[in-house]
């Protein structure tokens, strides 16, 4: 009788089993992930409840007292331990306490390539309670005096290798700004703040400096493209920086991996999950300068890596590398990011092993984030009913003419069907908050849809076009006035406003065109001229080159008469990012930047089929 039972039970237990495989394939997959956002939102609120708000610089500090010796950076070769990047921040927030009238919630700007002084300086200014803005080290000219103003810093600490940058409009900034430089020889008018350090004590800074009284207080700027104007400062939250560092985590991280980070610190990926995420895990990162893809997989041979942070145009530049013996070989497991084409991430793991990829989506000031756990191919992320629970959002239909939302005759939006495109928006409430951005508050209120579905509620637009298949979440496209190219968002209006400083340009409409083998969109300018001028494509190339960053500058132009213009006296984008940039589709004039003859040189066919073929690079 008890056999006949227990073969009944197993019987019943496999036949529940292959059903759940059938039905449910992900249901366990989802089940442990699930458990983990609980888990570390019932720490988070445990913490609350104590009154012990404990942040990234805490948990850092813990990780130094408990293993003080192990390496937490490693950079050119030499190691950083968690004690010597505590005793060395320790020493920054001394030089500014001792030597500066910076006080507890003022804001310090940060200009700074990758190298250990960055996170230094950083968690030196945090442990005195300051509020640390990150700058785009690319940017340069007036759009960085922009951003330093909109920040309102009280210092600006820049390093040696950008100290050029700033000494460009030292003269123009705010006098009441002092600047840092991290070199012992500087120019008039920037501190030594690296002669001021070799004298500075390590002595730890008293915890009544950076302690915070709320999750929700501002810990970060760090500057997106956001959809409209110049470069914007998007609040970082103390909650925010929380949920970025436990990325690794929630993917799998352990603290004896070995993260490879070859992202800009100053985007939140590379600061906020990258070094924030080896501190939650009290794990080692191995961090470069700059991203080289001949130099790549030796370093993560040298180094023993087994994790990397990615964008998709990373994984594509390593795919373009010329083949060499024993390319898999080596221990990298998971590599995480975003951006990631389905056709690269193929080729990727077919050249590469057996790599889980760990695709995920989320924007910096936004209140919506999803991670792909599962390695589905060319999914940002999954969705169901218990997802819902806790990552709330909706894809409304988008009307592509008007550049808007569509609203019905009540003036309502309206959800997509599954497998259509839609704005993905997400709500903002007391759970889910968007902090907006520094400065104006009409920055803010332009990244939020009023009235949605009913009076009165408030939605995120992150400006991203998504399409659900089942229960996965796929990427579609960008919308508004931003592009993605090389890995970063290219603001339009930032570089209309460049190219209209020109004395012969007239009006400029700027957008982003599909390019066959690249990943995003790159730069095209529409330019209508002023009366009796004409084009000087060398004086373009010139000023697109000093003013943007490169990946910013226009590709290619287009010379119009007129532009159109939408219902709401917009310029028309939709049709010109149509048209593209194929010459025999177009009877304007066309040109594209050569970087050989420094100049803007008219498009042909001969050359519209290299740059198809890839015989031109972009």
């Amino acid at each position: 009788m008890l056999w006949s039972w227990l073969a009944g039970l197993g019987a019943g237990m496999a036949f529940l089993h292959f059903v759940q495989k059938l039905l449910f394939p992900y249901f366990w997959d989802d089940f442990y992930f699930l458990m983990k956002v609980v888990r570390n939102w019932i720490q988070v609120g445990l913490c609350r409840r104590r009154g012990a708000l404990r942040t990234v610089l805490d948990t850092f500090l813990s990780q130094a007292q408990r293993q003080p010796r192990k390496p937490f950076i490693i950079y050119e070769g030499d190691v950083y331990t968690y004690q010597d990047v505590d005793k060395r921040s320790s020493r920054v927030a001394r030089v500014f306490l001792n030597h500066s009238s910076l006080r507890k919630g003022d804001t310090v700007a940060l200009l700074m390539s990758n190298e250990p002084d960055f996170v230094h300086v950083w968690f030196g200014l945090a442990k005195l309670g300051c509020v640390v803005a990150f700058l785009n080290s690319s940017v340069r000219s007036n759009s960085l005096l922009n951003c330093i103003c909109t920040c309102g810093p009280k210092a600006l600490v820049v390093g040696a290798d950008l100290l050029g940058t700033i000494e460009e409009i030292l003269p123009d900034l705010p006098k009441d700004i002092s600047v840092w430089g991290m070199k012992d020889s500087v120019p008039q008018g920037i501190i030594s703040l690296k002669e001021k350090l070799s004298t500075s004590s390590d002595e730890p800074v008293p915890h009544s400096y950076r302690v915070v009284s709320s999750l929700k207080s501002t810990c970060h700027y760090i500057f997106t493209s956001g959809t409209t104007g110049l470069p914007k400062a998007a609040v970082v939250s103390q909650l925010q920086a929380l949920q970025g560092s436990a990325g690794l985590w929630a993917f799998g991280c352990t603290a004896d991996d070995i993260v490879y980070i070859t992202l800009p610190l100053y985007h939140s990926s590379g600061a906020l999950m990258g070094i924030g995420g080896c501190v939650k895990l009290g794990a080692t990162c191995v961090l470069k300068k700059k991203f080289s893809a001949s130099q790549f997989w030796s370093d993560c041979k040298k180094y023993n890596v087994t994790v990397f942070q990615y964008i998709g145009e990373l994984c594509r530049y390593l795919c373009k590398q010329p083949k060499r013996e024993g390319e898999k070989d080596h221990q990298v497991r998971l590599a995480v990011g975003n951006g990631m084409r389905s056709d690269v991430w193929r080729q990727f793991l077919d050249r590469f092993g057996n790599i889980k990829m760990c695709e995920l989506y989320g924007a910096t000031e936004g209140n919506i984030y999803f991670m792909n756990h599962t390695g589905k191919i060319g999914s940002v992320g999954r969705t169901n009913f218990f997802y819902r629970l806790f990552f709330n959002f909706e894809l409304i239909k988008y009307d592509f003419q008007k550049d808007e939302p569509m609203r019905n005759e009540q003036n309502w939006c309206s959800c997509v069907k599954k497998g259509e495109p839609g704005l993905l928006i997400s709500p903002v409430n007391a759970k889910h908050p968007f902090f907006g951005y520094a400065g104006s508050y009409k920055h803010t209120k332009n990244k939020l849809l009023f009235d949605v579905f009913k009076k009165g509620d408030v939605y995120f637009n992150t400006g991203d076009l998504m399409v659900q298949d089942q229960n996965f979440l796929y990427f579609w496209d960008r919308i508004g006035d931003t592009f993605r190219w090389k890995g970063e968002n290219v603001s339009t209006t930032e570089v209309a406003i460049v190219i209209g400083m020109l004395d012969f340009i007239q009006e400029t409409n700027v957008y982003g065109v599909a390019v066959s083998g690249y990943e995003g969109k790159a730069g095209m300018a529409s330019i209508i001229l002023k009366p009796n001028k004409s084009l000087d494509s060398k004086k373009v190339y010139e000023q697109v080159v000093a003013s943007l960053p490169a990946y910013a500058c226009p590709r290619f132009l287009r010379i119009q008469e007129k532009m159109e213009m939408t219902g709401t006296f917009k310029l028309q984008k939709y049709q010109l990012v149509e048209d593209g940039f194929n010459p025999l589709k177009i009877s304007d004039p066309l040109y594209f930047m050569d970087n050989l003859e420094k100049s803007y040189v008219p498009l042909t066919k001969e050359i519209c089929d290299q740059i198809m073929s890839g015989e031109i690079k972009l």
